[in-house]
């Protein structure tokens, strides 16, 4: 594990902080909450078992000083979690806990906006320094000898220009929604959902509505390497 720009005795750890725990396993969260109100005492812990679940809690507090995000939880689809939280709090700093460390998907993880990495097994003085690290502004990512990938910069790049609700809208493409079906899931106007949709094909270069579905399927959090379908749909943005 390698962290930047903070002391890994922990001075991230010592001021009051507000921290969301974003997992749908009621014993990982339990697990977690445990620790960090062990080690920070002063800390507001808060949790999320769900996409939805996350984003009510992003309105309620504004104050947030650190998400740590699973990448499988209901309403997610691998990396989208980590861009919406991106899109709506850029300022948040995410760290992705996942079980799955294959080096591309902390490779995936750092491109796409994560401050930090940490396997769900990893030893509770490596997950704490992490935290400290990145609580204090710097970053935590195990080593990895995943090269960065140039597909998945122009998907990072294309998808950084929707807004949160486009990026729902994506989502529920690729889900295989209609206009109507879409616009019960998200409470939306079904004419709303025309205009999202449209702007999102707009903005990702896309002619059709499985174009798009395409790309948003690459945001898998899968190991090894990216899908020969996505690197075509990219490559033809």
């Amino acid at each position: 594990m390698t962290a930047d720009g903070a002391n890994e005795s922990g001075p991230g750890l010592e001021a009051p902080a507000k921290i969301i725990i974003a997992d749908d396993h009621p014993l990982v969260c339990a697990a977690l909450t445990h620790t960090l109100r062990s080690a920070m005492p002063s800390a507001t812990i808060l949790t999320a078992a769900s996409l939805s679940a996350v984003e009510a809690t992003l309105g309620r507090h504004p104050d947030l000083d650190l998400a740590l995000l699973d990448l499988h939880m209901p309403g997610a689809r691998g990396f989208s979690a980590l861009l919406l939280l991106r899109g709506q709090r850029p300022e948040l700093p995410v760290i992705v806990i996942s079980s799955n460390d294959h080096p591309r998907t902390i490779a995936r993880a750092q491109q796409f906006g994560a401050a930090g990495f940490l396997p769900k097994s990893a030893p509770l003085a490596e997950m704490l320094a992490a935290i400290a690290s990145v609580m204090a502004g710097g970053t935590c990512f195990p080593r990895h000898d995943v090269k960065r990938s140039d597909d998945d910069a122009k998907l990072a790049a294309k998808l950084a220009q929707l807004t949160p609700q486009q990026m729902r809208v994506l989502m529920c493409l690729a889900d295989g929604l209609l206009n109507k079906q879409i616009a019960h899931e998200l409470r939306l106007a079904e004419n709303t959902v025309k205009v999202h949709v449209a702007a999102v094909l707009h903005k990702l270069d896309c002619h059709t509505r499985t174009h798009a579905a395409l790309l948003a399927k690459g945001l898998e959090a899968e190991g090894g390497a990216p899908a020969r379908e996505l690197a075509q749909a990219v490559g033809a943005i």
